[in-house]
């Protein structure tokens, strides 16, 4: 493996091609190296093992648990550029960004590290003199998740962390396109004293064979998937067969609004932060924008004017702000959608440029309508189509008119506007002024069909507790 010094990272991978995953760089298609791939068998045995693991870590004090993630948390630090550079090579993502992740993910640990001793449970006034009522807080058990291949540190580290802090075992299936990552991190888990049986990291010899077995297994008691609606929807019906909880972060359609009020130079610098992060490979990145009519040509100019400054290459490369996407049939489904869109009579505003490989040219569409079949899709790609509005009522609605509810982003200097906008928005997150809200401080999820439940935050580790009365009588 390319210039990782800490090879205990790289340990894991295996030589017998039968019984493994290929992983792959996207910027090259150079073979980084083989993920091992579970048995059927090996993965039910990992969740008897993880439930038998469960109760001895469930009974550590809460502080015992914080000390060995707060450990893992310094781990993932000292490694950053290893793991930033392991990451940049099977996913693509520049360096830089791939750094930040690894910071992301990580903030997550230690907020969550401090987490476990505060899962406080609560006293009740009782109707009647001879009780007294208390409610506390326990694990639910063992979890598992299954995560995609855009953040395969911080969507693994979001949903492990608080598992573990509240005294869950926790099985992770990462995406088969980035694996790699997710091994190392639970190798630094396991240099920090958590036990191998208490997290596991399993690829199986298909996806929906492993969301089959976690879906179905009666020894899981909690499922975390992020991932597409449509998947989603899959595993929810699987789940409740047993009445399993469940986790959703799912498909989003993120509206970027400008209004004639905007401080237009801060809206560039946010629409650039939101839309070409991971080369718009994200869940929560702008989608579709908005721009006020008595303010879009100066918007489009100025946002195309940043789009043309962005370097498009091998995200090891200096100064590369666009890595790859992630494989052929997605760099595909893009181009058909910016195609379909010229068709429909939008123009890009500076000349497309069609590039090798899995690299892709940013653009920024103007004359787009919000009828336009690129509009209601998830791009998941660096392409920003921008349509004009008029008044406040005609952008609500055009905004809401979504089956998704994740993420929303709006400028505006006008406080009776900001406040007006962000109360109508049907989004479970809304950035005012902003076009970076991810934190590990803020509850993170989305409403209608972008899912389910949050993470971060202090409802994050709620997610893996359950809530037991206890009524004293006689007293």
């Amino acid at each position: 493996m390319q210039h990782i010094k800490n090879q205990s990272l790289v340990s894991f991978m295996v030589s017998n091609k039968e019984q493994a995953i290929q992983v792959t760089n996207p910027a090259t298609g150079e073979v980084l190296g083989y993920a091992p791939i579970s048995s059927e068998q090996a993965i039910l045995d990992g969740i008897e093992q993880a439930n038998v693991a469960q109760k001895a870590w469930a009974a550590l004090p809460a502080k015992s648990r914080a000390s060995m993630l707060n450990r893992w948390y310094q781990l993932l630090i000292e490694n950053k550029e290893d793991l930033g550079r392991l990451m940049t090579l099977e996913q693509g993502k520049p360096l830089a960004e791939a750094q930040g992740e690894v910071l992301y993910g990580a903030s997550f640990i230690e907020w969550f590290a401090e987490e476990a001793k505060r899962t406080y449970g609560e006293t009740i006034p009782a109707p009647s003199g001879d009780k007294r009522l208390v409610t506390i807080k326990q694990p639910v058990g063992v979890a598992c998740a299954i995560t995609p291949w855009n953040f395969p540190i911080a969507m693994i580290t979001r949903k492990a962390a608080p598992a573990l802090a509240a005294g869950c075992s926790f099985i992770v299936k990462p995406a088969e396109l980035t694996p790699l990552s997710a091994f190392a991190v639970a190798e630094l888990a396991y240099q920090a004293g958590i036990p191998r049986q208490v997290l596991q990291v399993v690829l199986g010899e298909s996806a929906p064979l492993v969301g089959g077995i976690f879906t179905s297994h009666p020894l899981i008691r909690k499922l975390s998937f992020t991932g597409s609606t449509q998947v989603g929807s899959v595993l929810m019906q699987q789940s409740a067969h047993d009445i399993k909880r469940t986790s959703m972060e799912l498909g989003g359609n993120a509206p970027f609004i400008v209004f004639e009020d905007a401080d237009i130079d801060a809206a560039v610098v946010g629409a650039m932060a939101s839309k070409f992060r991971n080369a718009g490979q994200t869940c929560v990145c702008a989608n579709r924008f908005y721009v006020h009519s008595k303010v879009y040509d100066e918007f489009v100019t100025k946002f195309d004017a940043a789009v043309q400054q962005l370097k498009v290459g091998n995200g090891l490369e200096e100064g590369v702000n666009i890595g790859p996407v992630i494989s052929a049939a997605a760099k595909q489904n893009i181009q058909s959608l910016i195609d379909r869109a010229i068709e429909q009579g939008a123009q890009p505003v500076s000349e497309l440029q069609r590039l090798d490989g899995l690299f892709m040219q940013p653009v920024v569409l103007k004359g787009v309508t919000h009828d336009m079949d690129i509009v209601s899709q998830e791009i998941f790609g660096p392409v920003a189509p921008v349509i004009a509005f008029n008044d406040d009522e005609q952008l609500i609605e055009m905004a809401n008119d979504t089956i998704y509810g994740l993420a929303s982003y709006f400028y505006s200097q006008n406080i009776h506007r900001v406040w007006k906008i962000a109360e109508a928005l049907e989004y479970g997150m809304v950035g005012i002024n902003e076009g970076m809200i991810s934190t590990e401080v803020a509850p993170f999820g989305g409403v209608k069909q972008s899912g389910i439940g949050r993470e971060g935050a202090k409802q994050g580790i709620d997610e893996y507790l359950d809530v037991k009365y206890l009524c004293f009588g006689g007293n």
